[in-house]
């Protein structure tokens, strides 16, 4: 989709509203009608602004969103955000009584966490928590020993059977055991280490097997949490570990969790990436063959060269591992970085690309004629991951959703 290129800024981030739309209908119609979509929003909505991707979410119709932090739960809601929001990251216990208060629902991993709910007063609405169970990947949650340690802390603090609908207004539909309007079990789930690799199914089915006798217990307990454990990649290549719900992440922003997901998938479902980096051309000079080129003097021309500058750098979010090496697009055609990536600017070679101006446009990632520049490409050149890449780019960049 053809954007206008706005006057006033340097570098600009344009995000296509019907792109999201496109992905988030292809993850409806692959998930059915009875598993819940969770959209993960987390990180600043992967780099694409969560102030404006969250609410387009809720637009779209999701059940639920997904972030790291109290902080960023309470931007969504003051952003209009009206569904249910889990904190998917560890809660400061000083903000417990915000998050019930606002009906966040909070992850809760350690016995550490749990005393400190456990010392809640009593209050006009519980604390919705989502129990957070660790399968194999060995990061947050209970392990699978400490099942019964773990149950009977919630038996004996849940021991007054309420029917679900008394919490109706709260987002409880299901009847569980909770504990007197102190904390209410709504959520019970784990994560995958491997399961956007599809040559990894061993290890993958050995963590759903393991979540699936957290779930029996949990039930044989008198429990009836809302049951996930799928991020995207979990999504796409496993239907049995779909659950209640999913919880999309990358895939929302219409990028692949692997390359592994996508050669296996990408004949079945297409995505579209929602993210397109610009800038322009701030400078051009012409440079003698022989002359050396940024910091260090890293680079020496091989020709008389044609040389732009562009007002982007590392603090932008073009990792200095692209020095030399990386690209940028203009008029349909490559322009490959010359010498060192600095602070706030990149030097390209335009020799080959005629009539080159000062204002002309630039893109960084996203598609200029028949060329394409994907963040993977620039997460191969650094030695990283796409999800480093657009989480990364600097928050202060002006974006554009239309």
């Amino acid at each position: 989709m053809k954007m206008k290129k706005p006057n006033d800024l340097r570098t600009w981030i344009d995000v296509d509203k019907k792109a999201i739309a496109h992905n988030y209908r292809v993850f409806r119609k692959f998930l059915g009608g009875k598993t819940k979509f969770l959209a993960v929003v987390k990180s600043n909505a992967y780099g694409h602004n969560l102030l404006e991707f969250a609410p387009e979410m809720e637009r779209l119709g999701v059940d639920w969103l997904g972030v790291d932090s109290l902080v960023e739960a309470r931007s969504a809601r003051k952003a209009g955000v009206t569904i249910h929001i889990l904190v998917l990251g560890f809660t400061l216990p000083a903000f417990y009584e915000e998050a019930r208060k606002g009906g966040i629902s909070v992850t809760i991993s350690s016995f550490a966490q749990l005393e400190k709910v456990q010392g809640l007063k009593f209050g006009k609405r519980p604390l919705k928590i989502h129990i957070k169970v660790d399968t194999g990947m060995h990061r947050q949650g209970f392990q699978l020993h400490e099942a019964e340690r773990l149950l009977n802390i919630l038996a004996r603090r849940g021991d007054t059977s309420i029917r679900g609908d008394t919490f109706q207004n709260q987002g409880v539909t299901s009847n569980a055991r909770v504990s007197s309007n102190t904390f209410f079990i709504e959520g019970l789930y784990a994560h995958f280490a491997e399961a956007k690799n599809p040559r990894a199914g061993d290890s993958t089915r050995r963590q759903i097997a393991e979540f699936k006798e957290w779930i029996k217990k949990f039930h044989d307990a008198g429990f009836a949490p809302i049951v996930h454990a799928a991020a995207t990649g979990g999504t796409l290549l496993y239907p049995e570990a779909h659950f209640d719900m999913v919880r999309i992440g990358i895939g929302c922003y219409g990028l692949w969790p692997s390359n592994e997901a996508e050669h296996f998938c990408g004949r079945k479902i297409s995505l579209k990436p929602v993210l397109s980096w610009k800038a322009i051309i701030s400078e051009v000079k012409e440079v003698k063959m022989g002359e050396r080129v940024g910091y260090d003097f890293t680079e020496r021309l091989v020709r008389d060269s044609t040389l732009a500058v562009i007002p982007v750098g590392y603090w932008h979010g073009i990792p200095r591992l692209l020095s030399g090496r990386g690209r940028a697009l203009i008029r349909g055609k490559t322009a490959r970085i010359v010498g060192r990536v600095s602070m706030d600017m990149i030097v390209v070679d335009v020799t080959d690309i005629p009539r080159i101006m000062v204002g002309d446009e630039v893109i960084l990632i996203g598609q200029s004629g028949n060329e394409e520049i994907k963040a993977s490409e620039l997460a191969n050149f650094a030695g990283t991951t796409h999800y480093e890449i657009v989480t990364r780019l600097n928050p202060l960049i002006k974006k554009f959703y239309r």
